[in-house]
């Protein structure tokens, strides 16, 4: 039976208790109230009949016409009525036989007086037999009230006893089971495993034994499984990932916060607690680290924390499950150190590429000079060591220049000077410079620059200087008596696009994403085809502060083009 109706069963059980006892108290009432009126309707009348008649018969004092004969007539029609008792019929019939007689009697007769004494003797008969039957019925009222109170305290008593019982014993039968059970609970959650219950009902109870008792072997079985030792491993991978000097957030794939160890809690400025299991985007409402983090896509960020200025690179890695992305790992790599030292080598190189830049100039000066006839003749070999020397020195002019280019670049400290200008001035400044490297090499500068585009909002001189290094890798990468494409069009709405377009060899896929690196040579160029490795670099630099974008296609065979894109006036 369950708890519930075993409930059901006990409270019934009392209600039913509850309503004998009102039925047998309802029922005792009932009898004595019954007995009550019988003796107050039947024997209580008759003494007052028979009491009017004896009144009326001691009034009496002539004939027939008298008054009290009505009453007596009247009282013992009604006592004919209202005949309860054993023998009260014949005194009742005996009185009639008596007042008819007397009423056939003269008043003057000698046996009126008889007569008279008869009815009082007979009315007196009924009424004692009445009065006696008023005491017998008096004492079987009191025997019933007493037998009703015996009875009913005696069922009051016992349902006090099952209702005591009740109160007494059923709490525990429920609190006791629930406290065993919290005191097997927190033994489980000691790790004590080895709990059970012994509940032998079949209720409720009995099922929540049985569930328990499953559940802590299944829980000893999972103890020494396969599966506990993974958790611990990832407890010591979670203490790994705490030790790390770098910060790692990991997310899952509705972006709600898994883990962050505590050097991203310290950079974010956020207890764990504040962070595990909470939905990113609504933290990164007031948190502005972790809203560049979420949304920014720069790679490189600059922090403060613990009281200084702090360098990190931002990696966002995917976490992939069976071809679908169940959440990513954010983590910020601290290069302040590297960003130190790459800070102390850039300022190195802007310091020596100025140092140097002098000197050589100088030098080139000083090369002008022993050219001129005037300082005196040179001899063939004389005059071809001072072309190698001029060669070498403007090759290393280049190189500084370059240098410092990107030491501007990297320290920041690059300035543009925008202004308004038409596009056909940087073409024909740049063909200009290269008229001759061309000349030399037999090449054909084809160009195409409408006179009615529109001006463009750019630096003239960083511009020409990518549109420079543009046609003079171009015109390297040529065959003799090629032709290099230089187009000048409009890409966009907004956009003006620069393209230089050769015939060369061109360049294998896999180098093109690579190809605007700093320091990056493509292989299998040869020495004079290749320099430092800086130019694109800096082309790139240059193209992206001016709000445009840098790009090169290129296949094996075919030749390469490379392009940019400036804002135009007005946008």
């Amino acid at each position: 039976m369950t708890i519930k109706n075993k409930l059901r069963a006990g409270i019934s059980f009392l209600f039913l208790l509850a309503i004998i006892c009102c039925g047998l108290s309802i029922f005792y009432v009932n009898r004595l109230s019954d007995d009550e009126k019988n003796i107050l309707k039947d024997n209580y009348q008759s003494v007052q009949y028979t009491k009017n008649i004896c009144v009326a018969v001691d009034a009496i004092h002539d004939g027939l016409s008298t008054p009290q004969f009505k009453v007596i007539e009247e009282n013992i029609a009604a006592e004919e009525r209202d005949i309860t008792e054993p023998g009260e019929a014949q005194l009742t019939d005996s009185l009639r036989s008596k007042f008819e007689t007397l009423k056939r009697t003269e008043s003057n007769a000698p046996n009126v007086a008889e007569l008279h004494l008869a009815i009082r003797k007979l009315s007196f008969g009924i009424m004692q037999l009445n009065m006696t039957a008023i005491e017998h019925k008096y004492a079987a009222a009191t025997n019933s009230a007493k037998s009703a109170t015996i009875i009913l305290a005696f069922v009051g008593s016992f349902l006090f006893l099952i209702a005591f019982s009740f109160v007494v014993n059923f709490p525990g039968y429920i609190a006791n089971p629930i406290k065993e059970l919290t005191e097997r609970i927190k033994e489980v959650s000691n790790r004590n495993y080895h709990q059970q219950l012994n509940f032998k009902s079949n209720d409720e109870f009995g099922e929540l034994g049985h569930a328990f008792n499953t559940m802590t072997r299944k829980l000893d079985e999972y103890e020494h499984s396969n599966l506990a030792s993974i958790l611990f491993e990832k407890k010591r991978i979670e203490t790994i990932i705490n030790s790390m000097h770098d910060a790692i957030i990991g997310l899952d794939e509705k972006s709600f916060i898994i883990f962050a160890n505590e050097v991203a809690c310290t950079l974010i400025g956020l207890p764990e607690q504040s962070l595990t299991g909470k939905y990113a985007p609504d933290v990164a409402v007031e948190n502005d680290l972790l809203r560049n983090l979420l949304v920014n896509d720069q790679h490189k960020m600059k922090i403060f924390a613990d009281n200084r200025e702090s360098y990190y690179a931002k990696e966002v890695l995917p976490v992939t499950s069976k071809d679908k992305v169940i959440g990513k790992v954010i983590i910020l790599n601290n290069i302040t150190e590297f960003q130190q030292l790459n800070d102390a080598k850039t300022n190195f190189i802007a310091t020596i590429s100025h140092e140097l830049k002098t000197p050589i100039s100088s030098i080139k000066m000083s090369l002008k000079l022993l050219e001129d006839k005037r300082i005196g003749e040179m001899n063939t070999e004389q005059q071809q060591l001072l072309e190698n020397i001029d060669e070498d020195a403007a090759r290393l002019l280049q190189i500084t220049g370059e240098l410092l280019d990107m030491a501007q670049v990297e320290t920041g400290k690059l300035e543009l000077n925008f202004g308004s200008t038409h596009p056909i001035n940087i073409v024909d400044y740049a063909v200009k410079a290269l008229k001759t490297t061309a000349e030399q090499k037999h090449v054909t500068l084809n160009v195409e620059c409408d006179e009615h585009l529109p001006d463009v909002h750019a630096d003239l001189d960083k511009t020409t200087w990518v549109l420079i290094n543009l046609l003079s890798n171009a015109i390297k990468y040529s065959h003799e008596k090629s032709v290099v494409d230089l187009v000048v069009k409009i890409y966009k709405a907004d956009e003006i696009e620069f393209s230089v377009q050769d015939h060369g060899k061109g360049i294998d896929a896999r180098y093109l994403p690579r190809i605007f690196e700093r320091y990056f040579k493509v292989p299998g160029a040869s020495m004079e085809q290749t320099g430092t490795g800086l130019g694109l670099a800096i082309a790139k630099d240059f193209i992206e502060a001016q709000a445009g974008k840098i790009g090169v296609e290129s296949e094996v065979g075919e030749g390469s083009r490379f392009y940019f894109t400036l804002k135009r006036v007005g946008n």
